[in-house]
């Protein structure tokens, strides 16, 4: 069994340098003004240059996202920028647009597709009807089950297959979306996405409109197009078995905290499995560890259907579960001193639960021995304060600090 690549979003150089040291094989982006997520999930050419040095040093590939839906206006920005992604060496690009990817073919011939899954590939005919478009790897519909996506990869093994295992479900078709553009005139399709599906909605009889039909029996609202988020480490050696090349986390738009936690939990999981898929249990404690970071709760999305288990993600919750944020991140490990420097990015008090997350383990770090850069002890620190921790043993530079939050 040939081991999966792990591919872990990165919305920006910081993300991309946080998700290499937390143990991606991959990382994927999105290029300025061509991907399906905001801007500040998106990075600039020279940005890309720099990830692409950075983590071609570590041995980690780069897949850069050109998935808009693209329009005759969107076509000369295409060009440029599929020339400059080949000529600073990106591993791979991510579409969905047969006409961006009849440009990529005829700019950069050499330059590795990858399809999206905006695609909704479904069956064995379309992946190889994609190969014969040059496509070397297809990131298939979230609709498919194991069982499928398993007898896919294999009558068409020459095909790479990318499936998702954890992270945010959109309840729409592959992720096709209207309700973002017919809501707000922002296009879901054109990366603008507004999240209209994240909203409060009650149902309406036309002649009783003060008398709103509540779908919950406790009384709360209900977010009836809202999905739960996926995950799928528990059951890492049945994606195994179906024969994939890359398992893939979404959130580009995420924390810096939130991929730090996903990849190094996906990755001691994975090689886990792989070392002994018979004999893999899913630990508590990496459980624990993929709820402390922001969720709707979780499902197994469409995987699980041969098994009887029908789609059962809708979510019933009025807002994301939260029990710990991102204090900061590590600048500096002063060995002389036994010392690390932190850049706070939220605010963390003396006395609060504190914890430092090392690729290899987590360790507690006692708050009230928090001092500013004279050693004088802090009752608080804020955002941009530098402060100092006594640790035991080094730690990497870009490691994340979280404190648990008030209340949880």
């Amino acid at each position: 069994m040939k081991k999966p690549e792990l591919l872990v979003p990165a919305g920006d150089l910081e993300k991309l340098r946080t998700a290499i040291l937390y143990g991606a094989d991959a990382v994927y982006t999105g290029v300025e003004g061509l991907s399906l997520r905001a801007q500040q999930a998106e990075m600039t050419t020279a940005e890309l240059a720099e990830g692409v040095r950075v983590a071609h040093e570590q041995g980690v590939k780069v897949y850069a996202a050109i998935n808009i839906l693209a329009r005759n206006s969107d076509l000369a920005v295409v060009r440029e920028k599929v020339g400059e992604l080949a000529e600073i060496g990106v591993d791979g690009v991510i579409l969905s647009d047969p006409g961006v990817l009849a440009l990529v073919r005829r700019v950069a011939p050499r330059l590795a597709v990858h399809l999206s899954t905006q695609a909704s590939t479904t069956n064995t005919e379309a992946v190889r009807f994609w190969r014969g478009q040059g496509v070397s790897r297809i990131v298939l519909a979230r609709e498919l089950d194991l069982a499928e996506i398993a007898a896919i990869a294999r009558d068409v093994p020459e095909v790479e297959l990318e499936i998702f295992i954890h992270g945010a479900m959109c309840l729409a078709y592959s992720g096709r979306c209207l309700l973002s553009s017919y809501l707000t005139g922002r296009s879901a399709n054109r990366g603008e996405c507004t999240h209209p599906c994240r909203w409060e909605y009650v149902l309406t009889e036309r002649t009783r409109p003060d008398e709103p039909l509540i779908l919950t029996e406790d009384r709360r609202y209900s977010y009836l197009l809202s999905s739960k988020d996926l995950r799928m480490i528990e059951y890492l050696p049945e994606v195994l078995a179906a024969g994939v090349s890359s398992l893939k986390i979404e959130g580009r738009m995420k924390t810096v905290y939130y991929v730090a936690v996903v990849t190094r939990t996906y990755r001691w999981a994975l090689d886990a499995a792989c070392q002994d898929p018979e004999g893999y249990r899913c630990a508590p404690e990496w459980l624990a560890e993929l709820d402390k970071v922001s969720n709707r709760g979780y499902t197994t999305g469409f995987y699980l259907k041969h098994k009887g288990e029908a789609f059962a993600g809708l979510n019933t919750e009025r807002s994301y579960r939260q029990t710990y944020g991102l204090a900061g991140t590590v600048l500096q490990y002063l060995p002389e001193e036994g010392k690390i420097l932190v850049a706070l990015r939220n605010q963390l008090n003396a006395g609060d639960e504190t914890e430092l997350l090392l690729p290899e383990a987590t360790l507690a770090i006692d708050s009230t021995t928090m001092t500013d850069e004279d050693g004088h002890l802090l009752a608080a620190g804020h955002n941009s304060y530098r402060v100092y921790f006594q640790v035991d043993r080094p730690v990497p530079a870009g490691a994340v600090l979280r404190r648990r939050l008030a209340g949880t």
